[in-house]
């Protein structure tokens, strides 16, 4: 009888002490949520769009600096070299299928390729090294229908050299294979496109 009795307060407290966890962990799920809901980033005005970069990322490369050359594949099975491209405009952006400022932009930046893409070459460089499958990248161009270039960044490398660490991230590259304009961390809208492609040099 008195082992019945300790197995049943056993249980109880056990029940007891799941119980308790349990509301303890929803009461702090709630209060994390109404952190987030609280923070307020309205006051930071300098940048459209969204992109999360952390506090220690890299700055990136500089105005001035000559933009790193790379040679990557592309979606199509053709090999972009950016130096063969000296003499041109060159937007480079840096973007993946699962970020959703990345296709907030693409839209955008179809409708700038479409008009100017004569002066300027778009160059939409996927993160593939990121991406699940590249499958991913395939059916989201295929779906939407965009023509700019899509570049294959399999293992990081270009990335890496841009210091994109924060996804989209845009480079402007004048005609003389210098970066003139300071990078664009998060979604470009078309105007802002004109306005990059009228500064270029």
């Amino acid at each position: 009888m008195l082992k019945q009795i300790s197995a049943g307060l056993f249980l109880l407290v056990l029940v007891g002490f799941i119980v308790y966890s349990e509301v303890g962990q929803g009461t702090e799920k709630d209060n994390s949520s109404e952190e987030l809901t609280k923070y307020d980033v309205s006051e930071e005005t300098d940048q459209e769009g969204t992109a999360m970069t952390a506090p220690n990322a890299p700055k990136g490369l500089e105005v001035g600096d000559e933009a790193p050359d790379f040679e990557l594949e592309t979606l199509d099975g053709d090999k972009i070299k950016l130096s063969e491209l000296k003499g041109k405009k060159v937007m480079i952006n840096f973007w993946a299928t699962w970020c959703p400022p990345c296709k907030v932009e693409m839209p955008e930046m179809e409708r700038f390729h479409e008009k100017y893409g004569d002066e300027v070459e778009v160059l939409a460089v996927n993160a593939t090294g990121t991406e699940s499958k590249l499958g991913n990248v395939e059916e989201f161009i295929e779906e939407e229908g965009y023509t700019f270039p899509i570049l294959l960044d399999q293992e990081l490398e270009t990335n890496d050299d841009y210091q994109a660490v924060s996804l989209p991230t845009t480079y402007f590259i004048g005609t003389d294979g210098v970066i003139q304009q300071p990078r664009k961390v998060g979604p470009m809208t078309y105007d802002f496109m004109i306005e990059m492609k009228d500064s270029l040099k």
